[in-house]
């Protein structure tokens, strides 16, 4: 029997129609073979991060049960974007039609040049954080600790909910 883990993964898009774009990517994660039991968060409008000349960015997060490897979800959640239209030119924190980084897979620690978890930076991101804890009020962030914990040291400003999760 293969082994299946729970998985969290953020979205974000701040282009070309965003509140379409990650509805949209939240029903393709859905088909993913070898996904089960997805929810996503409510979607939130957040400022951007990073590179703060452009428009605010659209944010959910999505819980998933997968048999999938963590680098294997990761080729899913990458052809995603490109078929989205994601273009990987260099500019970090810019303006994206799309984005789901793997937030974190089960308790797995790792760091290879192609993928760390947890996400380097999701216990620092209260847009990250707020959809997250909704999700999984209980949240542990491997070698952070609780979730809501982070968020209490960062506070939600600057996050606004557009509608309910589903």
């Amino acid at each position: 029997m293969v082994e299946s883990h729970r998985a969290f993964v953020g979205l974000g898009s701040n282009r070309d129609d965003p509140v379409g774009r990650v509805r949209r990517a939240v029903e393709r994660l859905k088909a993913i073979p070898g996904v089960s039991g997805l929810r996503a968060s409510a979607l939130y409008l957040t400022a951007p991060w990073g590179v703060k000349d452009q428009p605010d960015f659209v944010n959910a997060v999505a819980v998933m049960d997968t048999v999938r490897g963590p680098l294997e979800l990761l080729d899913e959640l990458q052809a995603l974007e490109v078929t989205a239209g994601r273009r990987r030119d260099g500019e970090r924190w810019g303006p994206r039609v799309l984005d789901l980084d793997l937030l974190m897979y089960g308790d797995l620690q790792m760091d290879t040049p192609r993928l760390t978890l947890p996400h380097p930076r999701m216990h620092e991101r209260a847009f990250v954080l707020v959809p997250l804890l909704e999700l999984a009020p209980d949240a542990r962030i491997p070698g952070h600790g609780p979730a809501a914990r982070c968020l209490e040291a960062l506070g939600p400003e600057g996050i606004r909910p557009l509608e309910a999760g589903r």
